[in-house]
């Protein structure tokens, strides 16, 4: 039931091997969606300790720019349950919700969220803006970070570290075919003009 109070992390800062089992099976989840190209990020619901939704990044291959773990792991259990708010359940994943998706958890009507590495820039729980705390929603969550953090933090750096130096690698190949079919106009440019300067044959 909604208190009306905002939301703040939970008192007990230790968090359950059941937590962090769950949050293994989120992390799992991130490496199936860095598999198809997209960052790594992955959530599940959890109610009466059951898994009954997952999900993990998928904007890109699905054409979906709502398409984040949170959003899919809650359309999946709301599915799986046949009632759009799921009441008492645990969320977990593997990055601080950004703004549209701490959105749809208040509307999921979910009771806790645990996320592992925090977001600077887009986090919307502790990091860029603390949206539970703005007063006008009429439901709100408990929530906890930092589990199993330093993992989830790695799998996201060494995405990004690869990313840059694929599209720098890009960038080279672009580079060096440019210069080369340059140099291939310009040798062709040199023989037409060549061929062009000559005299004609003489007239039988």
């Amino acid at each position: 039931m909604s208190t009306g109070l905002p939301a703040a992390p939970a008192a007990d800062p230790d968090f359950t091997p059941d937590d962090a089992a769950f949050m293994q099976r989120a992390l799992e989840l991130a490496r199936s969606g860095e598999a198809l190209g997209e960052v790594p990020v992955g959530a599940v619901v959890v109610a009466n300790g059951v898994v009954i939704g997952t999900g993990f990044n998928a904007p890109v291959s699905r054409h979906d720019p709502t398409a984040h773990a949170e959003v899919l792991a809650l359309r999946d259990a709301a599915t799986r349950a046949g009632n759009y708010r799921l009441e008492g359940a645990t969320v977990y994943v593997t990055l601080e919700p950004c703004t549209m998706c701490v959105g749809a958890l208040v509307h999921a009507r979910v009771a806790r969220v645990v996320f592992a590495a925090s977001e600077p820039k887009a986090g919307s729980l502790q990091s860029a803006r603390r949206q539970l705390e703005s007063g006008y929603y009429n439901h709100v969550f408990a929530w906890q970070g930092g589990l199993l953090a330093e993992a989830a933090g790695d799998m996201l750096s060494a995405f990004f570290r690869r990313r840059r130096a694929e599209q720098k690698g890009q960038g080279v190949a672009a580079t060096a075919a440019a210069t080369t079919a340059l140099a291939t106009a310009t040798g062709a440019a040199s023989e037409a003009a060549g061929d062009g300067g000559s005299p004609p044959p003489p007239l039988a």
